[in-house]
C-alpha cells in the first residue's frame, strides 16, 4: 500500500472544498518504518493513542528533525500527564476539570505550552469520554480563564453507525458560542462531510495506512 498516494488523494479532494485543513494522520498501532515515507514526503501532524507506545515509538531526535507535531487523541489518564506533555504538542482529549489542573501543573514545569481541544460528549454516550454538552461552556471558561489553557477548539466522536452531520451541527454551535475557531471532527469515513460542518482538523487513519490488524 502507498501511503503517500493515499495521503496525496486525500489531501486534494480536501484542498478542493477548504485548503484550511490540518490533517492528522492517525499512526496509532503503526510501526516507525511504516509511517516513515509520510514523514519523508513532509507531513508533520501525527495521531497516537497511547502515551507509552508514542514513548516507545517516536524518538526525540525525529520529533526535532522533522518537525513533527504529535497529537494525542486517546482518553488521557491523569498519572501519564507529564510524560504526554514532555512528547505531545496538541491535546484531544480534554474533558475534566482534575486533567485540566494536572496538565496546567505540567506545562508549568518544563515551560512549555500545548494546544488543547476539549472533548465533547455530543450523543452523551455512557461509554464514551467526553464534558456533557450543558457542562461545556463553563468547562471551557475554566480552561481558558482561570488555567491559561491554550484551548485552541472542541473535539466530538459522533456514535457509530448514525448520521454524523447532526452531531458536527452541534460541535460548529457550542464552539461559535464560544469563540472557538477550531473543530477536530471527521475521520476516514465522514471527513469531507465534517469540513461542511466547520471540521478544521481531520484525524484519518485508515484510508491513509491501511486498515489495523
Amino acid at each position: 500500500m502507498d501511503i503517500v498516494s493515499n495521503f496525496q488523494k486525500i489531501s486534494n479532494d480536501i484542498n478542493l472544498v477548504n485548503k484550511n485543513i490540518t490533517i492528522i494522520a492517525v499512526s496509532k498501532t503503526f510501526k516507525i518504518d511504516q509511517i516513515m515515507p509520510l514523514i519523508n514526503f513532509g507531513h508533520k501532524h501525527f495521531g497516537e493513542n497511547k502515551v507509552q507506545e508514542s514513548l516507545e515509538k517516536w524518538m526525540p531526535e525525529l520529533l526535532n528533525e522533522k518537525k513533527i507535531q504529535l497529537h494525542m487523541l486517546g482518553k488521557l489518564q491523569s498519572n501519564k500527564v507529564d510524560e504526554a506533555v514532555r512528547i505531545f504538542s496538541y491535546i484531544h482529549s480534554l474533558d475534566n476539570e482534575k486533567l485540566a489542573l494536572k496538565l496546567s501543573a505540567a506545562e508549568k514545569k518544563i515551560n512549555k505550552n500545548l494546544i488543547y481541544f476539549i472533548q465533547v460528549n455530543i450523543a452523551s454516550e455512557p461509554q464514551k469520554s467526553g464534558i456533557e454538552i450543558n457542562c461545556a461552556d463553563d468547562f471551557i471558561k475554566f480552561c481558558v480563564n482561570d488555567l491559561k489553557l491554550n484551548v485552541g477548539g472542541l473535539m466530538c466522536l459522533p456514535p457509530i453507525n448514525a448520521d454524523p452531520v447532526p452531531y458536527f451541527k452541534k460541535l460548529n454551535l457550542i464552539g461559535k458560542k464560544n469563540n472557538l475557531k477550531d473543530l477536530s471532527m471527521g475521520m476516514s469515513q465522514d471527513y469531507l462531510q465534517a469540513i461542511n460542518f466547520g471540521a478544521t482538523y481531520l484525524r484519518i487513519g485508515s484510508n491513509i495506512f491501511g486498515d489495523r490488524s
